[in-house]
């Protein structure tokens, strides 16, 4: 899932007046980017239950639902479920929804109640409507929104359109982007998100989606999905890679993606998904200052490297990729492949390594790599080293988007948790739910791209394939 950044922390304690009590993430935003909705960790600092996973943080959408909880809305649609079962059975399938969706940041949460800490009828339209915006079957929030929306006009550095919605469907996470075009050509987000999903869990070794890797799938593909179009994205673009690729068995999958995205699944080759990823993390960067203010020192031609769970792409060039390789090397396969035991033998990471290396000599044959100046490392391998290795004690996108992750630092973080059990890799703080067992052998493709191809850093990116498909999708408009 997306992380907590310095300028979001601010704009929420400006928004809250005060210091919020719990970490959270931003998961809806208004349409000039500030926080709409924002979900919180299920227990506070002193471990107690904090009630409300989704809360509405935008001053103005707050003002506007207060304005129906004063007129009396409460109570009058307590009233109407007291009396209408079909409506009770809606809720109740609400509040059940909302408590499986915090139990999935913390299993044991699910006993905290529904919406808004409750596990009966209404309690705070706030609450509801934010969960209508986070991507929850909520009628009470729905009609919230049919009473209050719009709540701000378009911001004046918003470009002309409604925002547009993509998904990446891999390997081991499924991701969602819901933005808007700025007037300059960039992005505004309005939604990002990530949820280790696995659907490609054992698809190397069978060929074929698992039913409960499936499932989580879907289910979480439902919810980006509303919350996509809570956010006034007319349509779902569901791009998926590697193990949908190579599973025999995808039909499920596609009729899902049709009735829920309400368009059909594309299934990209691994050459277009290193062409989408280099165009999502290199658009600007050319030019682009540092945290600092600085010209940033990342110079054409590029190498853009996408460690996912099934697969790896490469692809270098200058404004637009001239050479492009997928590869059947990723950090769920090399995992699933290679390590047996917890922490990993040293055996079976000398194997895992043998094969990388084996697998990037075939890559010098195929695209110039050694021609690039920069390398790029974009996706949650990348991501989650870099975050460790600056030491958060939460995930910050801001501070770690384009930033330099020098290689003898990644050997280090990659011994580090080499040395580690898996409870211990998932107990580290920045580390996103169902990482950790792969972590591993990611860290060891990209250490091993860094060492074969010469290059004593990375430039880390949170931009990648979702903003490819967006910035693809725009333009096709």
């Amino acid at each position: 899932m997306g992380g907590q950044g310095g300028r979001d922390l601010e704009a929420v304690e400006r928004q809250l007046g005060r210091t919020p009590s719990v970490p959270f993430t931003v998961v809806a935003r208004c349409p000039d980017g500030h926080p709409l909705v924002i979900r919180n960790r299920p227990i506070d600092a002193e471990g107690r239950p904090f009630p409300t996973l989704f809360w509405l943080t935008c001053p103005d959408a707050v003002r506007e639902v207060a304005r129906l909880e004063s007129g009396g809305w409460i109570a009058r649609w307590n009233e109407r479920v007291s009396s209408d079962e079909a409506l009770a059975a809606e809720l109740a399938g609400a509040h059940e929804e909302y408590a499986r969706e915090r139990a999935r940041w913390m299993p044991e949460a699910i006993a905290f109640g529904g919406v808004g800490g409750t596990r009966t009828g209404v309690k705070c339209l706030h609450a509801h409507y934010a969960n209508h915006l986070a991507g929850g079957r909520d009628p009470i929030g729905a009609w919230v929104a049919e009473r209050v929306e719009p709540i701000h006009e378009a911001g004046p550095a918003t470009g002309a359109g409604s925002p547009v919605a993509v998904v990446d469907l891999g390997t081991n996470s499924i991701r969602l982007l819901v933005a808007s075009v700025r007037a300059d050509g960039g992005l505004t987000e309005l939604a990002r998100d990530m949820v280790i999903t696995r659907i490609g869990k054992d698809v190397d070794r069978t060929g074929r989606i698992a039913p409960g890797a499936l499932a989580r799938t879907v289910e979480v593909l439902g919810r980006y999905c509303r919350r996509a179009r809570a956010l006034h994205a007319p349509a779902v673009r569901v791009a998926a890679t590697s193990a949908v690729r190579e599973a025999t068995n995808r039909e499920e999958l596609e009729r899902a993606v049709l009735e829920l995205a309400g368009a059909e699944l594309e299934v990209i080759s691994g050459e277009r998904e290193a062409e989408l990823s280099f165009l999502g993390a290199t658009r600007g960067l050319a030019g682009a200052l540092d945290a600092r203010g600085r010209p940033l020192e990342a110079r054409p031609p590029f190498l853009v490297v996408d460690v996912g769970g099934g697969s790896t792409e490469l692809a270098v060039g200058a404004e637009r990729p001239e050479a492009a390789v997928s590869t059947r090397m990723g950090s769920v396969r090399m995992t699933e492949r290679f390590v047996a035991h917890d922490p990993p033998t040293a055996a079976e990471l000398e194997e895992a390594r043998r094969e990388i290396g084996a697998i990037l000599s075939e890559v010098e044959g195929t695209i110039p790599a050694g021609s690039a100046r920069t390398l790029v490392a974009v996706a949650g391998t990348a991501t989650t080293l870099r975050a460790i290795d600056l030491g958060l004690p939460s995930y910050d996108p801001e501070a770690i988007h384009r930033t330099w992750l020098v290689r003898e630092r990644a050997e280090r973080v990659l011994a580090e948790l080499a040395a580690m059990t898996n409870a211990e890799r998932a107990a580290i703080p920045v580390m996103p739910p169902g990482r950790g067992d792969v972590i591993v052998c990611g860290a060891l493709i990209l250490v091993e791209v860094l060492r074969r191809f010469g290059f004593e850093r990375a430039l880390v990116s949170e931009t990648d394939i979702l903003d490819g498909l967006a910035f693809e999708a725009l333009e096709a408009r």
